[in-house]
C-alpha cells in the first residue's frame, strides 16, 4: 500500500511539472481544466494498470527476477488467512503499522473539517435573506462584502455597490453553468484521502485559478474591460476561507486575473503541447507493468540472476541435504525442527511445505530401512512407508486440503497437540449434548494416554482441564458427577481406560453400528444410527420404578462400555445416585445385541462409548430435605443458638454422613471436599435446568423461560459492570486479563445467598462477593410449579492495563 501511495505522488508531481512548465501560461483555459482533472484521475489509476504486452516488449536485460527473501517472521498472506478461517484456525493478525494509524486519524480529522465547512455554508444560507432568480438562489449576506457561489447558489454581500452587483452576478453565473463546484468537491475529496500530500492542494489551487480565468473571459465579453477591472480593484476583501467555493474577490488572485485578461490569446499551434501527455502516460505504463522488485540475497552474492526451477527440483535439493545429514549419523528426528512445520503452525509457506515433503520422503525411506533391518516386515507398514516415499502433493493441493474438516481434525487431535475441545454458546449453561460430550472427553483426559487437555469455550470465556488442573470441573458438572470423574475405577475394572487398540467414539473413522445400518457409508449417519438405537433401547427396557424411593428431581446415571473388535458389549461401568440404579443400568446395557465393530484405518478396534441416562423422579421430600426446611422456618424468627435448631442440625449432619459416598481416590479428596463446600446441595436446581428461572428487576413479566434467562443474565451482568471496582486490581499490583468465578443461590424468597468466589487474589474475591451481595431481590424460580432455590454461575472478566512505562 505504501509503495502504491508513493507511485501516485510521483505521477502527480510529473503531471504538475509538465503543467507548470508548458501549459500554465496558455489561454486554453478549458483544455487546462480538462488536463488537471484527467491527470489527477490518471495518477490514481496508473499504479494499478499492468499490461502484459508492455512487459513482453522489455528485454531480459531490463527485467531481472530474483527470488523473494523474507527476513524475520513474515506476516500471513490473504491466502493464509482465508485457508485458516475455512479450517477454523485462528491466525495471529499482524499489528497495524503506525503510519497507517496516522493516515486514518488524518482522514477522520479532515472529514470533520469538511463537514464543519459544509455546516457553515448551510448556516449562512439559512440565516440570511434569500430570493430566487430563475433557477439561481441569491443569498444576501448581512454586513459583508463577500461574493462567491456554490452549486446554484450565489452569495452576495450587502456592502457591494448596486452598480457592481450585475457584473459580479454574471461572473458567478458562469461558475454555476460550468459546474465548477463539482471540480472543487472532487479535489476536496482527494484532500480528505491524501491530506498528507501537498500536491493535491496544488492541484486544487490551480483548478481554482482556471475557474476564475474562465469566468473572467466570458464575463468581460458582456462588460467593458475598464469597468471589469474597476470591479476587481475597488472591493473590500471580505471572503470566507472555504476551499470548495468560487470566490469573486481573492486578494492573492486578482493580480493574476488582470494579467491573464490582458494577455493575448495563445496560438492554435501551441495545442501541440498537450500531446506531451501521451508519451508521459506511455512511459508510466511501461514502468508499472515492468517494475523490478529485486531482493538482495542474505548470503555473499550482491546480485544473482536465477533461472526458474521446479518444485520437484527444490524438493530433491532438500532431500539430498537430509541424506547427507544422515550419513554423519544425525537421526532423522534430530533434523525434524528444520523440515517439519506441523508442530509450529497450520499454514506453511511454500518453502516450508517443500521442506516438509522432502522430510516425509526421507522419513519413509529411513523407516522402511529400519523395518528391513529388524526382519519385521508388515505389509501394511511397508504400504504406509511407500506412501511417505511417494508423497507428491503440490502446494496448491495442500492449501485446498487444509480447508477440509479432516485436516482440521488431524491438526487439533494430533499427538503434538493432544487437545480435545467442546464449543458451547454458554459454558455455564451447557446443553445435554454438550454436557455428555464434555463428560466423555474429561474421562479421556484423566484416564487415557492419548489426550492431555480439554478446552471448553464459548464466545467470551474458556475453561481448561488437565490431570493436574481441574478446578474448572466446578463450572461444568454437579458434585456427584465430579466425585464420579475423580474416583478411580475399581480393581476389577482397572484396565477400563487403557488404550490398547482403542479409539474414542468421537474420532473413530468408521463407527460401530447395527446390521440394519451397515449399508450407510457416511460416518456421521452411522454414529447417529447407533446412538438413536441405544437411546430407544434403554428407554424401553430401563425400570424407572427403582428410583421411586429416591428424592424428587432429575437423576443422571453415567454409563460407559466398550464395543470390542467382535461387536460385543463389555466392560460396563455405571455411576449414579444409588447402587440400585447403577445395577439396573448395567443390566440394560448388557442386553444390547451384538454390533458391527468399528474400524480405524481399515483395522477392527475397540470403541469406548459413554451414555448419560437422565430421568425425572416425582415424589415427596427426603428426610434431610424435611429437616432442613423445618430448621429454615424456625431460623426466620430465631437464631442458630436455639436448642431446637441445634438438635435439627445434628440430625441433618448424621443423615448426611450416612448418605455420603466416600471417594476411592486420595489424590482428589481435598478437591472433592472443596467442591462440596462450594457447590449447592441436591435440592438446589441449576440455572440451566430449572423450569422457570428467577427474574431480575424488570424481567418479572416475562413468562417464556429462554427470554427470561436472557433478560436476567443481561441484568445481572449490567449490575456487576456498573458496581464492580475494577481499579482495585491495579491498586494491589495485578495486571492483564483477570477472571473471577462467582457462584451464588437465589433462594425461595428471591434473596441472594451462598455466595462463593474464586480469583487470583483474595481482595478480588471479596469485591466480587460484595457486588453480588448487593444485587436487588429476585422473583424466585420455579420447578414443577413449586418455588425452588436456583444456583447461578457468573464469570467476571476485565482487563487491567500495565502501569509500567517503556
Amino acid at each position: 500500500m505504501l509503495y502504491t501511495i508513493l507511485q501516485i505522488i510521483a505521477f502527480q508531481a510529473l503531471f504538475l511539472l509538465i503543467y507548470d512548465l508548458f501549459l500554465k501560461r496558455e489561454t486554453f483555459f478549458n483544455y487546462n481544466r480538462a488536463y488537471l482533472l484527467i491527470t489527477a484521475l490518471l495518477s490514481f489509476c496508473l499504479p494499478f494498470i499492468k499490461l502484459p504486452q508492455l512487459k513482453q516488449m522489455a528485454t531480459k536485460d531490463v527485467v531481472i527476477q530474483l527470488p523473494e527473501v523474507f527476513i524475520g517472521v513474515s506476516s500471513p498472506t490473504e491466502m493464509d488467512i482465508l485457508v485458516a478461517e475455512q479450517a477454523g484456525i485462528i491466525l495471529e493478525q499482524p499489528q497495524t503499522p503506525v503510519w497507517k494509524i496516522i493516515v486514518f486519524v488524518g482522514i477522520i480529522f479532515t472529514t470533520l473539517i469538511f463537514l464543519i465547512k459544509m455546516a457553515k455554508l448551510y448556516w449562512l444560507k439559512q440565516q440570511n435573506p434569500k430570493r430566487w432568480k430563475g433557477n439561481v438562489l441569491i443569498v444576501k449576506l448581512i454586513k459583508s462584502s463577500a461574493a462567491f457561489s456554490f452549486f446554484n447558489t450565489i452569495f452576495l454581500g450587502e456592502h457591494i455597490s448596486e452598480t457592481e452587483k450585475p457584473v459580479i452576478y454574471k461572473h458567478e453565473l458562469v461558475h454555476i453553468k460550468e459546474l465548477h463546484t463539482l471540480d472543487l468537491l472532487f479535489f476536496e475529496f482527494l484532500r480528505i484521502l491524501f491530506w498528507f500530500n501537498p500536491l493535491v492542494y496544488m492541484y486544487q489551487n490551480r483548478i481554482k485559478d482556471l475557474h476564475e480565468y474562465i469566468a473572467d473571459a466570458k464575463s468581460i465579453k458582456q462588460n467593458g474591460k475598464v469597468d471589469y477591472y474597476q470591479s476587481l480593484l475597488n472591493q473590500v476583501f471580505d471572503v470566507n476561507n472555504v476551499s470548495f467555493i468560487n470566490t469573486f474577490f481573492k486578494k492573492s488572485l486578482i493580480k493574476k486575473r488582470i494579467a491573464m485578461l490582458q494577455k493575448s490569446k495563445s496560438k492554435q499551434l501551441h495545442l501541440i503541447k498537450y500531446t506531451l501527455l501521451i508519451p508521459m502516460v506511455f512511459a508510466m505504463l511501461i514502468y508499472t507493468s515492468t517494475e523490478v522488485k529485486a531482493q538482495e540475497k542474505l548470503e555473499s552474492q550482491s546480485s544473482v540472476v536465477t533461472q526458474e526451477i521446479t518444485d520437484e527440483e527444490i524438493i530433491q535439493k532438500y532431500l539430498k541435504e537430509l541424506i547427507e545429514k544422515s550419513k554423519i549419523e544425525e537421526s532423522f528426528m534430530d533434523v525434524r525442527d528444520d523440515y517439519d512445520y506441523t508442530d509450529k503452525k497450520y499454514i506453511p509457506t511454500k518453502d516450508e511445505f517443500l521442506r516438509y515433503v522432502a522430510y516425509m520422503r526421507h522419513l519413509g525411506m529411513e523407516l522402511k530401512k529400519l523395518s528391513k533391518d529388524s526382519d519385521k516386515m508388515d505389509s501394511k507398514q511397508i504400504e504406509q512407508f511407500d506412501e511417505m516415499i511417494n508423497f507428491n502433493r503440490s502446494y496448491e493441493e495442500h492449501l485446498e486440503y487444509l480447508k477440509t474438516n479432516e485436516a482440521k481434525r488431524i491438526h487439533t487431535e494430533s499427538r503434538s497437540n493432544r487437545t480435545l475441545q467442546v464449543i458451547s454458546k454458554d459454558i455455564d449453561n451447557l446443553t445435554e449434548e454438550e454436557h455428555m460430550d464434555a463428560y466423555e472427553k474429561v474421562e479421556d483426559v484423566f484416564y487415557g494416554r492419548l489426550y492431555k487437555k480439554l478446552i471448553v469455550s464459548d464466545e467470551t470465556d474458556t475453561v481448561e482441564i488437565t490431570k493436574d488442573k481441574y478446578d474448572g470441573l466446578v463450572r461444568l458438572f454437579s458434585t456427584q458427577e465430579i466425585k464420579t470423574l475423580l474416583s478411580k475405577p475399581s480393581n476389577e475394572n482397572s484396565n477400563f481406560n487403557v488404550h490398547r487398540e482403542e479409539v474414542p467414539f468421537s474420532i473413530i473413522d468408521t463407527a460401530p453400528t447395527l446390521i440394519e445400518c451397515s449399508e450407510i457409508t457416511d460416518n456421521i449417519e452411522r454414529k447417529s444410527c447407533l446412538s438413536d438405537f441405544i437411546n430407544k433401547f434403554v428407554n424401553k427396557n430401563f425400570n424407572t420404578g427403582i428410583a421411586e424411593e429416591l428424592t424428587p428431581g432429575r437423576k443422571r446415571i453415567f454409563v460407559q462400555f466398550k464395543i470390542d473388535e467382535e461387536g460385543n458389549v463389555k466392560n460396563i461401568l455405571a455411576r449414579g445416585p444409588s447402587k440400585k440404579l447403577e445395577i439396573e443400568a448395567k443390566r440394560v446395557i448388557a442386553m444390547l445385541p451384538q454390533f458391527i465393530p468399528g474400524k480405524q484405518k481399515g483395522k477392527l478396534v475397540t470403541v469406548p462409548y459413554s451414555l448419560p441416562i437422565v430421568f425425572q423422579v416425582a415424589g415427596t421430600r427426603s428426610k434431610v430435605d424435611e429437616l432442613v426446611a423445618q430448621r429454615d422456618r424456625i431460623l426466620k424468627n430465631s437464631s442458630e443458638k436455639n436448642p431446637v435448631v441445634i438438635q435439627l442440625n445434628r440430625q441433618i449432619e448424621d443423615l448426611r454422613k450416612e448418605m455420603k459416598t466416600d471417594s476411592n481416590t486420595p489424590k482428589y479428596d481435598k478437591f472433592i471436599k472443596d467442591v462440596e463446600q462450594n457447590t449447592i446441595n441436591d435440592k438446589v436446581i441449576s440455572f440451566s435446568n430449572v423450569d422457570l428461572v428467577p427474574a431480575f428487576t424488570d424481567c418479572e413479566l416475562i413468562t417464556d423461560n429462554e427470554q427470561r434467562k436472557k433478560c436476567t443474565s443481561k441484568g445481572v451482568s449490567k449490575f456487576v459492570n456498573q458496581n464492580f471496582d475494577t481499579e482495585m486490581a491495579s491498586k494491589i499490583g495485578i495486571n492483564g486479563r483477570q477472571k473471577i468465578f462467582v457462584n451464588f443461590v437465589v433462594n425461595t424468597q428471591g434473596e441472594v445467598v451462598n455466595i462463593k468466589a474464586r480469583a487470583s487474589h483474595p481482595k478480588l474475591e471479596n469485591e466480587a462477593s460484595r457486588v453480588i451481595k448487593a444485587l436487588p431481590k429476585f422473583m424466585p424460580g420455579k420447578h414443577d410449579g413449586v418455588e425452588v432455590e436456583v444456583s447461578y454461575s457468573l464469570p467476571i472478566i476485565f482487563q487491567v492495563a500495565s502501569s509500567k512505562k517503556d
